[in-house]
C-alpha cells in the first residue's frame, strides 16, 4: 500500500503458519535432545576416565609393595615344593601344614587386592605379554611356541604385568627356504646363462 505522499508502506510481518511453528519446535526439541545426549556421553566418559586414573594411581601405589611381597610368595612356594610331606613326624607335618596355610593366605590376599597369579599350564600358547621365555626345550607332543615348563609364576596387577611368568617353550618351526627352482645358490640361473651367451 502507498501513503498520501506516494511512498510504499512497509510490509507487515507474515506470521509463520501452524505447521512451520510445529516444525520449528520439533527442531528445537531435537537440538535440545542432542545436546543432552552429548552431555550425558561426556559425563560418562569423564566418569570412566576418573575411574581408570584412580585404578592406575592405586596400582602404581602398591606395585612396588606387591613386587617386594613376590619374593616371600616365591620362598613359600619353594619351601612347599621341597617340604617332606611324607614325613611321619607330627612336628614336621604341622610345619608343612603351616607353610601351606600361610602360602594360601598370601595368595588370597593377593587376589583380594587385584594381584593375580600368571601360571600357564604345559601346552599353553606362549604369550609374550604375560610370559618370558627362559629357554627352548623340544617336545614332540607340543606345537611350536608352546609352554613346556613353568620355572617361576608371574603376576599381574589390575591388568598390568608386575612380573612375567618365566617359562621354557618349544622352539618355533624353521622358516621355509626360498624357492631356488632347482638351482643351488652358486649356480647360474637360466636368465644368467642367456646374459652370458649374449656377452
Amino acid at each position: 500500500m502507498t501513503d498520501m505522499n506516494g511512498a510504499d508502506e512497509p510490509n507487515e510481518p507474515i506470521e509463520p503458519s501452524l505447521e512451520e511453528q510445529i516444525e520449528a519446535l520439533k527442531a528445537e526439541v531435537q537440538a535440545a535432545k542432542d545436546q543432552a545426549l552429548r552431555g550425558l556421553a561426556e559425563a560418562e566418559n569423564t566418569r570412566r576416565r576418573a575411574e581408570r586414573e584412580t585404578n592406575d594411581a592405586r596400582a602404581y601405589a602398591i606395585q612396588k609393595f606387591a613386587r617386594d611381597l613376590l619374593d616371600a610368595a616365591d620362598g613359600l612356594g619353594r619351601a612347599l615344593q621341597h617340604s617332606p610331606k611324607d614325613s611321619q613326624d607330627p612336628q614336621v607335618k604341622n610345619l608343612v601344614l603351616g607353610i601351606e596355610m600361610t602360602e594360601k593366605a598370601l595368595q588370597n590376599a593377593f587376589e583380594r587386592n587385584g594381584l593375580k597369579r600368571v601360571a600357564p599350564e604345559k601346552g599353553a600358547k606362549f604369550d609374550p605379554n604375560l610370559h618370558q621365555a627362559m629357554m627352548e626345550q623340544a617336545d614332540p607332543d607340543l606345537p611350536p611356541g608352546s609352554v613346556v615348563m613353568l620355572a617361576q609364576p608371574g603376576y599381574e596387577l589390575f591388568g598390568r604385568i608386575v612380573r612375567p611368568a618365566m617359562v621354557a617353550v618349544t622352539p618355533k618351526a624353521p622358516a621355509p627356504k626360498a624357492a631356488t627352482d632347482g638351482y643351488a645358490a652358486g649356480d647360474a640361473s637360466p636368465a644368467g646363462e642367456s646374459v652370458d651367451q649374449k656377452a
